[in-house]
């Protein structure tokens, strides 16, 4: 049974959030540090900083890439933007961090050149968020399988 849906399309923007009962720095420390990303996304190499590019290998892509990744914004604990390049075009990719009492909320927006890239795109970014979820918690990361094709549909509902 493929896992629901959570993000959405609001003109070309891709929309996903994930909740976690820990600190902002907490999670922001599983989404830039090396060791932490290597468990559910990929692991970089490279000096980071705002304007700087660092190496990302995609551990979960198939032939384990690796591609680019231009550091536009970073105000630690609060605010990344990356973009990467690859054959499919530019992702540029903005997350942000706020922390209400106990709980972080992450948010991933991705300005699409077409919404309809959402089909695709939509579910890939679910399967990560998933795999950060897992990860975080010591559980059995997630089947990309589980997410796509099925959840395609979702994300050109629309669209």
């Amino acid at each position: 049974m493929s896992p629901k849906p959570t993000g959405h399309v609001s003109g070309n923007d891709l929309i996903l959030t994930r909740t976690f009962h820990a600190p902002v720095a907490d999670v922001w420390t599983s989404v830039t540090k090396s060791e932490s990303t290597a468990l559910w996304f990929g692991r970089w190499e490279g000096v980071a900083g705002p304007g700087k590019t660092v190496r990302l290998q995609l551990l979960h892509e198939k032939s384990q890439p690796w591609t680019d990744v231009l550091i536009e914004e970073c105000a630690a604990p609060h605010r990344l933007v990356v973009v990467m390049k690859d054959d499919a075009g530019e992702w540029r990719i903005a997350l942000t961090f706020t922390q209400t009492g106990d709980t972080t909320e992450l948010r991933l927006v991705q300005h699409l050149s077409d919404p309809k890239l959402a089909g695709d795109v939509g579910p890939g970014w679910e399967y990560y968020l998933d795999m950060l979820v897992a990860a975080r918690a010591g559980k059995a990361l997630p089947s990309f399988s589980d997410y796509y094709p099925a959840q395609k549909a979702h994300f050109l509902e629309g669209v």
